[in-house]
């Protein structure tokens, strides 16, 4: 009679057999893993050299970031000030820029040029002029006066009106 817990001579044949197997695969496996293990090690060393450029990245974002939080600090409370105006003329640059002709941009441009000559001329000639109308105005009143009363003296010339009908059919021939 047999023990059932111990091998006998066929168990211990049949178990070298499958170990024999199984150490066959194994051996067959090996340099199936060892290009696997090699693939690995590539993967890690492409793994290294991205994460090495992904740092480099990202200190040179970091840099950047430095160096442009002094402007921004210094344009935020610019922008702060001029939103306000700028949302209050956002309807009319919009229709300034709608209806604006290139030709009419032009015609301002050249207008600015002459701006400095216009104003010095304005400064030399017309304000001078202007500031003397003040005393002219009561001699232009009186002129008006004298020459109302010539033309009613004229009036009472004999042959006068004649002359002056002459005058008019004269001049509404010129004004066809």
């Amino acid at each position: 009679m047999r023990l059932p817990f111990v091998p006998g001579p066929r168990d211990v044949v049949e178990l070298v057999e499958r170990c024999t197997t199984a150490l066959d695969q194994v051996l067959a496996a090996a340099p199936r893993l060892g290009k696997l293990l090699d693939d690995v090690e590539q993967i890690v060393g492409d793994v290294n050299a991205l994460v090495a450029r992904i740092e480099g990245t990202r200190r040179s974002a970091d840099d950047l970031i430095g160096r442009l939080e002094l402007p921004v600090q210094r344009l935020l409370p610019l922008l702060d000030s001029v939103e306000p105006p700028l949302t209050a003329l956002q309807p009319t640059l919009e229709r300034l820029a709608e209806t604006t002709d290139p030709k009419e941009v032009d015609a301002l441009v050249a207008l600015v040029d002459h701006l400095p000559v216009l104003v010095g001329q304005l400064e030399r000639d017309i304000l001078p002029i202007l500031s003397t109308l003040g005393s002219v105005a009561p001699d232009l009143h009186d002129l008006l006066d004298t020459s109302k009363q010539l033309n009613v003296m004229l009036a009472r010339l004999p042959g006068y009106g004649r002359i002056k009908q002459r005058v008019e059919e004269e001049q509404a021939a010129r004004e066809d």
